[in-house]
């Protein structure tokens, strides 16, 4: 039962979150949400068959804040778009390069940080851009993300949910 992918939507139908079905059905028979979509697969017990639910809608609005980007090397390298900062080679084999190096007092922040090939990190070392002659063709930042950027991960081929994800394509519809 804990396997499916069940989307959860705020009481304004925005999408707030996905959970495993137990927990959806667990909100569903305390009363806390309603089933929108239904999912083709059922809970069969001896006197009755229950439908296990894909969208789920809470009753009561949950308010909460912008989602963040956390900061990881994955996060970096996708900012940057899987391409060295320095000389614009696209490739997977990634270092991460601080812009002002640690030892000189740069932190480990969205600011500091950029996605560098080894060969540039090396020619680079403990030296600036500058110092290093090396151009930074913009100033890194943390990315700005949107509201469902926290459950994107999350989404598989569930055709059911795409009228309640602007922007969602599943990878079965784009296909046919």
């Amino acid at each position: 039962m804990d396997t499916g992918s069940v989307l959860v939507l705020n009481q304004n139908y925005e999408p707030l979150n996905v959970c495993n079905v137990r927990r959806a059905m667990i909100l569903v028979l305390r009363g806390k949400a309603e089933v929108v979509e239904i999912s083709r697969e059922a809970i069969h017990t001896a006197s009755q068959v229950f439908p296990l639910p894909s969208v789920i809608r809470l009753f009561h609005l949950i308010r909460r804040p912008r989602p963040k980007v956390r900061l990881t090397r994955k996060e970096i390298f996708v900012r940057d778009n899987w391409t060295c900062v320095y000389c614009g080679r696209m490739t997977r084999d990634l270092t991460l390069d601080h812009v002002l190096p640690r030892h000189r007092g740069g932190q480990h922040t969205w600011e500091n940080l950029v996605s560098a090939c080894k060969s540039c990190n090396h020619r680079k070392a403990g030296f600036t851009p500058a110092e290093a002659r090396m151009h930074l063709p913009r100033e890194p930042q943390q990315p700005r993300v949107s509201i469902y950027y926290t459950f994107f991960q999350y989404l598989g081929h569930q055709t059911e949910w795409r009228k309640f994800v602007p922007g969602y394509e599943p990878v079965a519809a784009a296909a046919g």
